[in-house]
């Protein structure tokens, strides 16, 4: 399945959280602009470096009212652990069906160390006030995720 288009509504869904919460992307509508991003799995080295650069930007999220929904396969009770160990302020999201990540086009063929598997392809979403898709994000580098999406977020919707 591919991406949504920039410019469309962004795909609705609704996932339990870390607490095991159900958080629906329309209830930040009118208010938050929104960070959806999908990474492989909780605890691993390049999902906590992403991880913790997005909780260390958390105040300049906040100056942009916005707010970040982290997504992966992971039980909710994995993500709640992975918050604890790294004190993480943001929301983490479970897609154990990997549903909302078809919708997204984000669950696809992956290669490491010479195995094929399905799995999350790191992407990120940025959603505007609106609800509506402002910016795609395919080659998501985790040591600068955080300041990446923090300047796509000044440059358009500033």
């Amino acid at each position: 399945m591919a991406t949504p288009k920039i410019g469309n509504k962004a795909p609705a869904f609704t996932l339990k959280n870390q607490e095991g919460k159900s958080v629906r992307l329309s209830s930040f509508a009118g208010e938050k602009n929104v960070v959806v991003y999908f990474y492989p799995k909780a605890m691993t080295p390049g999902c906590t470096t992403q991880a913790c650069g997005i909780r260390d930007a958390q105040a300049e999220f906040d100056t942009l009212d916005t707010v970040v929904l982290a997504i992966s396969p992971d039980p909710f009770e994995r993500l709640k652990k992975f918050e604890d160990k790294h004190q993480l302020n943001f929301i983490l999201l479970s897609d154990e069906d990997h549903a909302v990540a078809e919708k997204y086009g984000v669950w696809g063929l992956k290669k490491f160390m010479g195995k094929e598997f399905m799995g999350i392809l790191r992407t990120t979403f940025i959603v505007g006030k609106d609800g509506k898709l402002k910016h795609v994000m395919d080659k998501v580098k985790t040591k600068t995720h955080d300041q990446d999406v923090i300047k796509i977020i000044r440059d358009t919707l500033s």
